[in-house]
């Protein structure tokens, strides 16, 4: 006889397969791309030193915008504005140095203007009270524009100390390091955002306003100002990822970079676990969906499929993704 399975039984499987899935996604796209050099280019190697230090590089980008997008998204917002404030804050960085700004200064100046950029998102969705699509598929636009006008639609070089511009830099022969610095940035702030969302206030009051954010109200949490502070922490982390890129372009800041580097994200965000519903989150769980992106978009290049295709192969990806939160969102709630 069949007994239907008790609702905490259901959500420790389901804790279980969330925390899961990410890593058999990763696993299956490697597979894929491995079988294919396999068979189709046995002399070349898929997973070879230089690849995989390329998809390390790609993933520290993805990933320090994964982890804002991680706060926007179980807080039961989302931002399509990520690409431009990336270009934005590379635009910042590249422009200060040249300036004659001192690097600290540089990276002061650049920080700011992603948080400020992260702030006019939090202002406007929960001042007008305004969906977060429709806010952020607007400020995309903005942003994307003040950083073509401030550039004069311009790449803009820039000299910037060793510690700076190497960030992505692949580590020495025989160096305890095995992946660049910035990965290890990224491993580090994923840490310490990860313990912030899970043992603090700040965190609860993320997830409860994600859940149920008229209960959270009526429960007295402060709705509007950790609205603003997740939009604003979100921002904080394009910055980053901003600095990262002025490192991917050779210590050049580029206004039209990165577009639609928000489709890479939320599709991270979502893979790792996350719920465009709200409530839930992930931080490993995006970084293994970052991974899985920068892996699936550099296994696409090494089977020289083109642009095009990637870019339906990355929107089935999304949709997939969606539809399986949303029938795991169903399941829960019968």
């Amino acid at each position: 006889m069949n007994v239907a399975a008790t609702p905490a039984k259901r959500g420790v499987r389901s804790v279980v397969w969330s925390t899961v899935a990410p890593f058999l996604g990763l696993l299956l796209v490697l597979a894929i791309f491995w079988l294919y050099g396999l068979i189709w280019k046995p002399d070349s190697v898929f997973l070879s030193g230089f690849r995989m230090a390329l998809i390390a590089k790609q993933t520290a980008i993805v990933g320090m915008g994964a982890l804002g997008m991680t706060v926007i998204i179980a807080s039961g917002g989302i931002d399509l504005s990520v690409g431009s404030v990336l270009a934005l804050t590379s635009v910042t960085l590249a422009l200060s140095l040249k300036e004659g700004a001192g690097p600290a200064l540089a990276l002061a100046l650049t920080v700011g203007a992603g948080v400020a950029a992260g702030l006019v998102n939090g202002i406007l969705v929960t001042g007008l009270r305004l969906v977060p699509f429709i806010v952020t598929l607007g400020t995309m636009l903005v942003f994307r524009g003040l950083a073509e006008e401030v550039s004069s639609q311009n790449k803009i070089p820039a000299g910037a100390p060793d510690w700076m511009s190497t960030l992505l830099d692949p580590p020495a022969p025989g160096s305890v390091a095995l992946v660049c610095r910035g990965v290890w940035i990224v491993v580090v702030l994923a840490v310490v955002l990860a313990t912030v969302l899970r043992r603090t206030v700040f965190g609860t009051r993320v997830f409860a306003i994600g859940s149920n954010e008229s209960a959270a109200r009526l429960c007295g949490l402060p709705v509007a100002q950790t609205k603003i502070a997740v939009y604003a922490l979100g921002g904080f982390f394009t910055a980053l990822a901003g600095l990262f890129e002025f490192n991917n372009l050779n210590r050049q800041g580029d206004p039209t970079t990165r577009v639609g580097l928000e489709l890479d994200v939320i599709a991270a965000v979502v893979i790792g676990g996350g719920s465009l519903n709200g409530g839930r989150g992930s931080v490993l769980g995006s970084l293994v969906g970052a991974t899985m992106m920068t892996t699936l978009r550099n296994g696409c290049a090494f089977a020289e499929v083109g642009d095009p295709v990637q870019k339906i192969v990355v929107g089935v990806i999304i949709v997939a993704a969606v539809t399986i939160d949303q029938l795991r969102q169903r399941r829960r709630s019968e």
